[in-house]
Order: C-alpha cells, then structure tokens, then sequence
C-alpha cells in the first residue's frame, strides 16, 4: 500500500470528523465521531477520540492517545496507541491538497476511515477520498457512511 507523498503535520492537526469507517470493534455503538490532533512536548501527536454512544445524542465517549511519526520524510506512515504497549497502524494514503479530507488505513487494508475538516463532506470531494480507497485496493463493500447531521460534537 502507498501512502501519500507528504504530510504538513501543522496542516493536519487539529479536528476532523468521520464520515465512513470499515466498522472496528473497538468503534462498537459510536455515533458522531471526531478526531483531535495536537503536538505534544516529545514531538509525537497527541490523538483524543470521541464520539456519542449508541445514539446521535448519547453520552460522549472520550479515549486519549498518542500517534509516533514513523517515517519521517513522508510524515503518512504512523502507529497509534490508546492502550499502551498496542500501537496500530494509521497510514495515510489519500489527502485533499487542501486537507479538506484524509482517508486513513492500514498496510493489512483491515482498516479504512475517510476523514473529513467538517462534518459533512461535500459529494464530490467523498468520491475524491472514496477513489483514492479504491486506488490502494480497499474493498469499499464494508464501508459504512455515517449520518452526522444530527450531531452536536460535545458543544
């Protein structure tokens, strides 16, 4: 699997919002779910998941990890934690130029997240992000699209 070229990491911090997951156990019964980077002090990523539990309006679930940059010419190949010492990977094979979308997955393609900086991707960037996943050999039949209208992302 190829990951993207390059990665601004100041570009790629801050939120971003799920649009579409292959579903993982570990995601069981989340709606609304978000993605919040940061830099941390010893340079890795500071990565907080959350996300609304068994409905749009559920109680907030809340996991905090960090991300190591494993191949730092490309910055798109990292592994994640959020129970140490079990690191997953997050490769990073698509990318909007303008980071308005990422799709994310695993060199295994057991995993895929398409990423979006709003909660609503528009149509036609999701089939940029979606081409990209196919591109890699992704099998998009697993793919779940998620419904964030509704959401209210903690505020």
């Amino acid at each position: 699997m190829k990951t993207v070229d390059f990665v601004d990491v100041d570009k790629y911090l801050g939120s971003w919002y799920e649009v579409a997951s292959i579903p993982q156990s570990f995601q069981k019964d989340c709606f609304c779910s978000r993605a919040e980077y940061s830099l941390r002090e010893d340079g890795h990523l500071r990565v907080v998941n959350s996300c609304n539990k068994k409905s749009h309006q559920g109680k907030i679930s809340i996991v905090e990890g960090y991300a190591k940059i494993i191949d730092k010419n490309t910055n798109s190949k990292l592994k994640v934690t959020f129970f140490w010492p079990f690191f997953g990977d997050y490769w990073i094979i698509g990318l909007d130029a303008d980071y308005r979308y990422s799709v994310v997955s695993s060199p295994d393609r057991s995993t895929l997240w398409v990423l979006s900086r709003t909660p609503i991707l528009d149509p036609r960037l999701l089939q940029m992000a979606l081409d990209d996943a196919k591109r890699q050999g992704l099998n998009l039949t697993k793919l779940q699209f998620r419904s964030n209208d509704d959401c209210m992302y903690g505020n």
